[in-house]
């Protein structure tokens, strides 16, 4: 017996020793040549090493290998190859999910370019801090030198929306990072926290100070993010990522490379609107919160969400913009972005604040829904926005262009009601009364 399970461990450590060498034993002799010469590059070749890519024999000569005359094709020691590996090289294999990936709006996000966006990083900023910066998650355009090589004012780049030599847009390599391209990795929130976070779009930090993140924290380990099933309600329990509501299956859905599959709001505009067949859209974001939830927790999350963005849209977005574009016709301020201060205003209304309140609401976090949100649009509505419209018609000799935005869309409006009136006694008393028969205290 002993000599029996002497040689039953010896088998299983010979086995763990020669697992390199079984990955190694199926890759293409191109592949092989790689290796051996790469090995001046450890990190590469062991992440490479431990993908379910070099169990299946796929290798660097698979993914890299180029034909004469692409822009991007190098000779390389005799090989023709190309560094950048784009979603049309990953769609050989994967062409369903490059498909839907290359419809998203990942795909999309060099667009930026085109954008308020794109004017405030390139001219108030400059090029170094783009290609750092914004082009790092939206992708840049990247451009080759003559030898095929990349021009290095476009790469480095793993932006999401990048526009790769072949003229494919995104790169599957930012949501599954080389050369492990691990689908555990993807499904953790860390990964989509490389982009979606700070004081535009903090989905990373509303997350984590949401419930969805807590029980993420504690549960972690418990949720089977390697299993090549992923299914919400069937394979795990304990909490929910980014994946899980945006991405990953559901006992009625499949898996989606399309980041808007599921999503029936804009939230990132100026002024809020449902996207294209927001019905469809909401049943199937819906169907991931019934893994956990019941169905009038479900529908009255939702109807919350709802009235948030409305209060967001009725009582700030739509008269904002409404009276900057008057200031504009009116000849107040110059149609161009950011040269008056108010621009400026009104770009973080809804580009900072007005993000934070929407995506805190859809995203259960109640101190980015508040006070970085919704607190901070009204501050800065009454306190910055609407001042700074009466001084600039004031400066334009035109005060009856302000006079006009008051009545039009202020005095009208019962939302600023208080604004004009100041605050409702009998209102305030109400809201006292709550509070004293709530927490049993006098109200200051």
């Amino acid at each position: 017996m002993k000599r029996t399970g002497l040689v039953i461990w010896g088998c299983l450590l010979v086995c763990l020793a020669l697992l390199p060498a079984v990955a190694l034993a199926k890759t293409s002799k191109e592949t092989a040549k790689c290796i051996e010469c790469h090995n001046d590059m450890p990190g590469v070749v062991k992440q490479w090493q431990a993908s379910t890519h070099a169990d299946k024999g796929v290798g660097c000569y698979e993914c890299h290998k180029a034909n004469k005359g692409e822009s991007d094709a190098m000779d390389h020691y005799g090989f023709t190859v190309s560094i950048i590996v784009s979603p049309l090289d990953c769609g050989k294999c994967h062409p369903k999910e490059t498909e839907q990936a290359t419809n998203s709006h990942h795909a999309k996000a060099g667009d930026i370019i085109n954008t308020q966006d794109g004017l405030l990083g390139q001219t108030v900023g400059g090029a170094p801090a783009v290609n750092v910066g914004c082009r790092q998650c939206h992708g840049s355009i990247v451009k080759t030198l003559p030898d095929g090589s990349l021009d290095p004012t476009t790469w480095p780049n793993t932006g999401v929306g990048r526009v790769n030599p072949d003229g494919s847009k995104g790169s599957c390599a930012a949501c599954h990072t080389r050369h492990r391209f691990s689908k555990e990795q993807a499904r953790k929130p860390e990964s989509c926290g490389k982009c979606h976070l700070g004081p535009d779009h903090p989905q990373k930090e509303i997350y984590e100070e949401s419930k969805h993140g807590i029980l993420y924290r504690a549960f972690e380990d418990e949720l089977n993010m390697k299993n090549d099933s992923w299914i919400a309600g069937k394979d795990y329990y304990d909490a929910p990522t980014c994946a899980t509501c945006h991405l990953s299956a559901t006992p009625n859905q499949p898996v989606t490379h399309d980041v808007g599959d599921r999503l029936a709001w804009n939230l990132r505009s100026p002024i809020s609107n449902r996207t294209a067949n927001w019905e469809k859209k909401l049943a199937g974001m819906q169907d991931v919160c019934s893994a956990c939830h019941g169905a009038p927790f479900v529908v009255s999350f939702y109807q919350q969400l709802d009235d948030a963005v409305a209060l967001y849209n009725n009582k700030f977005a739509i008269p904002a913009t409404a009276i900057r574009d008057l200031l504009i016709k009116e000849g107040v301020i110059t149609k161009g972005n950011f040269d008056d201060k108010i621009d400026w205003t009104y770009f973080e209304l809804w580009h900072h604040e007005g993000r934070r309140a929407r995506h805190g609401a859809a995203m259960s976090g109640p101190d980015y829904a508040w006070w970085h949100g919704f607190y901070d649009i009204a501050k800065n509505f009454y306190t910055e926005f609407l001042p700074e419209a009466k001084e600039a018609c004031e400066k334009a000799g035109k005060p009856e262009v302000y006079e006009q935005i008051m009545k039009t869309y202020i005095e009208s409006q019962p939302e600023h009601e208080w604004f004009v009136k100041g605050f409702d006694p009998k209102r305030l008393d109400e809201i006292k009364k709550y509070y004293e028969e709530r927490y049993h205290q006098k109200v200051q």
